[in-house]
């Protein structure tokens, strides 16, 4: 079953480990909102080091261990499928940086046997 194909949205949310919703990590409540609407996927990346808008240098260096690593999310799908999940983005991060980056999809299936 083909969800998406040909033009489609990339979404990448770069936010801090640490970054709240609701009471619950905001990386998770994205996925799960994500989840929610149907969208093809989601993907959580944990970063080894990074800074943002507040130049504050995040690292998970042994000396200076961080407990709140750079987090990206990134989320795939068609554009009119992602009107909703950006305005969910626009309420839930508050401290973070959003992008959207037009792409195209050449193949988006379930792994056969299941």
């Amino acid at each position: 079953m083909v969800k998406i194909s040909g033009q489609a949205q990339r979404i990448r949310i770069y936010i801090g480990e640490a970054s709240k919703y609701h009471g619950v990590n905001l990386y998770h409540a994205i996925v799960l909102k994500a989840k929610e609407l149907g969208l093809a996927g989601a993907t959580v990346f944990k970063g080894l080091e990074g800074f943002g808008a507040n130049s504050r240098i995040k690292t998970s260096k042994i000396l200076d261990l961080s407990s709140d690593l750079p987090i990206i999310v990134e989320v795939i799908d068609s554009a009119e499928y992602l009107k909703e999940f950006l305005a969910f983005l626009d309420d839930a991060v508050q401290e973070g940086l959003i992008t959207v980056e037009d792409l195209e999809v050449r193949r988006y299936s379930p792994k056969k046997g299941r």
